[in-house]
């Protein structure tokens, strides 16, 4: 089977951690070579960006984009892992706990935002993830960083559960923001469901299980992936033949951040960024 370069937008199925489908795509696609950008956890569903070949090496950069997502947070119940799969560690009644202050709360969590992590999340202590210093029976304490939620909506606050749909940076958890809102109202909260439905450009529209993954395995090119996720600018025959070595342009991206450059035939190059006034290589593809 020839390879194709490319991103596979998956969309994930719950009780499924974001390397056993990089496992079932690798067989599906006959390459080890099958990265991903940004991981879910086995709890959670929805899209899941995978890089196939050369398309592994956008994802670093993919990995800063936007996401969005729909949760549902359980008030009244804290958990040890800030969502379903932890042990109970403390519960409270929520009977004072209204709509109106539930909405407000969270109007609290919008815009940049200092957030601790969740202490069973991926981040590295000392060289070892958080996650597995906890499950060998460690006290975590994770540094607050600055995230930025750009959106929550609420949709329904029935019970003690409250539906919001969250859009938001790379590196929000939202297991912290049930976390947080609980502890704001004084009453604890966990996730209790979590779907991503998008992350930067890609959604849930354009992702696949893995069922229909292998029926048929949906490969979005290379070139294609580019131009969706990145500014872009097309080049002459010179220019494309420089990004080929590396070099520096003589040229005015007219964007900040990462541009993606293509060729006279369409082909997917390079990424460049402004450097003053010549435009500099971040990753070329060729």
């Amino acid at each position: 089977m020839t390879v194709v370069p490319g991103l596979v937008i998956v969309d994930k199925a719950g009780g499924m951690t974001s390397h056993d489908v990089v496992a079932r795509v690798r067989r599906l696609a006959g390459t080890r070579k099958v990265g991903h950008a940004g991981t879910l956890d086995p709890m959670a569903t929805g899209v899941l960006v995978l890089g196939l070949d050369r398309a592994t090496r956008l994802l670093g950069h993919l990995m800063l984009t936007d996401k969005a997502y729909d949760a549902t947070v359980r008030l009244g119940v804290a958990t040890s892992t800030d969502d379903a799969e932890g042990e109970v560690i403390a519960t409270a009644s929520t009977a004072g706990i209204t709509e109106q202050r539930v909405r407000e709360a969270l109007e609290l969590f919008v815009g940049d935002i200092e957030q601790v992590p969740s202490a069973v999340s991926a981040i590295k202590v000392d060289g070892k993830r958080a996650y597995d210093r906890v499950r060998a029976g460690e006290q975590v304490e994770l540094k607050p960083r600055t995230v930025r939620v750009d959106s929550i909506e609420v949709h329904e606050v029935e019970g003690d559960d409250v539906r919001i749909s969250v859009r938001c940076s790379s590196g929000t958890y939202i297991r912290a923001i049930a976390r947080d809102l609980g502890e704001h109202l004084g009453v604890g909260g966990h996730l209790v469901a979590l779907r991503r439905t998008a992350v930067g450009p890609y959604t849930l529209d354009v992702a696949h299980t893995l069922e229909q993954l292998e029926d048929e395995l949906a490969v979005l090119p290379i070139a294609e992936a580019a131009r969706s996720a990145f500014p872009s600018v097309d080049l002459d025959a010179e220019q494309a033949t420089d990004v080929g070595f590396g070099r520096k342009l003589a040229l005015d991206l007219g964007h900040a951040g990462p541009v993606a450059l293509f060729g006279p035939d369409g082909d997917f190059l390079a990424l460049y960024e402004q450097d003053d006034e010549l435009a500099r290589a971040v990753a070329v593809f060729v």
